[in-house]
């Protein structure tokens, strides 16, 4: 099996519904276990027993985003760190993606032409989390023309 790199999201007592919320973004399968299904018959486990301890959210095209709740004992420092970037040539698919994660959240770079010449923007979901969409552009076919 291939090395896959996922991001890995930690949330204050609503990672199933961000979870959810990101199955209705990008489809696919949405897999979850609760605290109480580990902690059975363990009296010192203080978390909420239908709090998230794992979620992970396979969804076509080889995305996978895992989540779950901040035990408690833990810290948690909500979406400040990273921003997830979604980046590639679908252009309808990554609209998609852009319009479901913008939202009900904040947009700091309007999905559009960057002097780059791709499309790009910048949004925070409503869950706290930083997304950056990127489509690339019409990129040049072949080599440059070589006759001076």
């Amino acid at each position: 099996m291939a090395t896959t790199l996922n991001p890995y999201i930690q949330f204050q007592d609503n990672a199933r519904e961000a979870m959810e919320f990101y199955k209705s973004v990008f489809g696919g399968e949405l897999n979850v276990s609760t605290f109480g299904e580990f902690s059975e018959g363990n009296p010192d486990h203080q978390a909420n027993p239908d709090g998230v301890m794992h979620a992970q959210l396979t969804a076509p095209g080889g995305l996978t985003l895992m989540g779950a709740d901040t035990p408690p004992g833990m810290p948690s420092s909500q979406g400040s760190q990273i921003s997830i970037s979604l980046s590639g040539d679908d252009g309808d698919q990554l609209r998609h993606y852009w319009d479901g994660l913008s939202d009900g959240g904040n947009v700091a770079v309007p999905l559009e032409k960057q002097m780059w010449g791709d499309e790009f923007g910048m949004c925070v979901d409503r869950y706290g989390i930083q997304w950056m969409v990127n489509i690339a552009g019409d990129q040049p076919s072949g080599p440059p023309d070589a006759a001076v």
